[in-house]
């Protein structure tokens, strides 16, 4: 029997991205510098010594890519807010000129019919309040809310969609634990505080629209499944340390109002009793979650890996990205069904899911082929099929990402785009990918039928 993929009435399907990777002119108009301009411009810190001076032009090019948007069918449009373009010293005075861009950029989306979903910040904190302890002082949850309370003020009505975080887990393993991102920081110490301010902040961000706004607003969590690698009690153990780590470290606060027992044993005399009060805080009653989803991974005990003593085991014989991210679309099926289990009937968004796989740097053709993406698209999209036929309120996908941009500090060595950039003119070419998303989308996922 034919398998049928038809999604349900009102299924939002669209493309993401963020500023620091695609905007480029960060220092602009008047716009301050965030903590990622800081390190893109410190030596060996980036591959290639990338940096996002220019990144995909877009601060300049938006109209042509709200075009690429239309020509693809979005349907809606997820976008992040340089938080420094808008209040260069991360509090106080606005800088209006980088608020109107935004104001343009949400113009010319209705314009074309496509819904923005604006993410308030995804990882690039202005340099100012990082001068003054960025994520380690407690006083940021305060400073977040003043600034969405602008952007709220500023642009809800036409923007009906909005995020607080992205990936807060990113920011505090990659930014303040391990070093390999901004602000750099290598600290067992401080990765807890910095966890713990991002999500008091997501809740006075929520507060602050409560006061505002009148529509959506939520947060964005990666959530990456951990399987263990064998039975064994070590390996189980293990397990369980990586999975609080990674996917409820951030979600429990937000949803639950505490944190999973396993974080005290992963950092022992550095996890703080945090004040009871707090957890009221980022608390808040959320709209929906956004799920960004790329691999799984699994898991056996390792003493030397720090502070997990655990590590994950490539698996034989399966395809791997450009990223070293196993494809695995079961996981997706088994996250958002985790998900609805521990927390509730909760509205989800498939907010990034996304391979990086090799393109050349010119593309030759009028569209280029990569069969390798236009498979991993294919498959994931058939796994939240599958998790809403299980009864998972899933109401949209937005893939990751639109076009090729700077990855984070692998600069522009690894290419995710449903459009190729050729980074030396700033060509945009379809690849097949895009082209294959577009037949889903015309037909509301029936393209994907077997």
């Amino acid at each position: 029997m034919t398998q049928t993929y038809r999604f349900p009435d009102g299924f939002l399907w669209g493309a993401a991205t963020s500023a620091y990777q695609i905007e480029g002119s960060p220092l602009a108009d008047g716009a301050g510098p965030s903590i990622w301009e800081r390190f893109a411009h410190t030596p060996g810190m980036m591959v290639g010594g990338d940096t996002g001076d220019v990144a995909c032009d877009h601060y300049r090019r938006y109209k042509d890519d709200v075009q690429l948007m239309k020509a693809l069918g979005l349907q809606g449009y997820r976008f992040s807010i340089a938080w420094a373009r808008v209040l260069p010293e991360g509090t106080g005075r606005v800088n209006q000129k980088g608020l109107d861009f935004y104001k343009r950029l949400v113009d010319e989306l209705l314009e074309q019919g496509i819904a923005p979903n604006a993410t308030l910040f995804h990882w690039d904190l202005p340099a100012a309040l990082d001068d003054r302890g960025g994520w380690l002082n407690r006083d940021i949850a305060h400073w977040f809310a003043e600034y969405a309370e602008v952007m709220f003020k500023a642009l809800d009505g036409r923007v009906q969609r909005w995020s607080t975080l992205n990936e807060p887990w990113v920011v505090t393993d990659g930014g303040y634990l391990h070093g390999a991102l901004a602000p750099g920081h290598r600290s067992k110490y401080e990765a807890p505080i910095a966890a713990h301010n991002l999500m008091r902040a997501s809740g006075a961000g929520i507060q602050a629209y409560r006061a505002h706004g009148k529509h959506e607003i939520g947060v964005v969590f990666n959530i990456e499944p951990k399987y263990p690698h064998s039975q064994s009690e070590q390996d189980l153990a293990a397990t369980r340390r990586a999975h609080a780590y990674m996917n409820e470290q951030f979600a429990d606060p937000a949803l639950l109002g505490s944190y999973p027992p396993e974080l005290k044993e992963i950092f022992g005399d550095a996890w703080p009793e945090f004040p009871a009060d707090d957890f009221k805080l980022t608390q808040q009653k959320v709209d929906f979650v956004g799920i960004n989803y790329y691999t799984r991974a699994v898991v056996k005990h390792d003493e030397n890996q720090y502070p997990l003593k655990a590590s994950p085991v490539r698996q034989p014989n399966k395809t791997y990205t450009e990223t070293g991210w196993e494809v695995f679309e079961q996981g997706l099926t088994d996250t958002l069904t985790w998900f609805k289990d521990r927390y509730g009937d909760i509205p989800l968004y498939i907010t990034e899911n996304g391979s990086a796989f090799y393109d050349p740097p010119v593309a030759e053709a009028a569209v280029l082929d990569d069969p390798l993406r236009t498979n991993y698209l294919r498959k994931h999209l058939k796994a939240v099929h599958d998790a809403i036929q299980a009864g998972v309120d899933v109401r949209g996908y937005y893939a990751w990402s639109l076009m090729d941009n700077l990855e984070w500090s692998l600069g522009f060595s690894k290419r995710f785009g449903l459009y190729h950039v050729d980074f030396a003119t700033q060509k945009r070419t379809p690849k097949a990918t895009a082209r294959f998303y577009t037949q889903v989308i015309e037909s509301h996922g029936t393209a994907l039928d077997d």
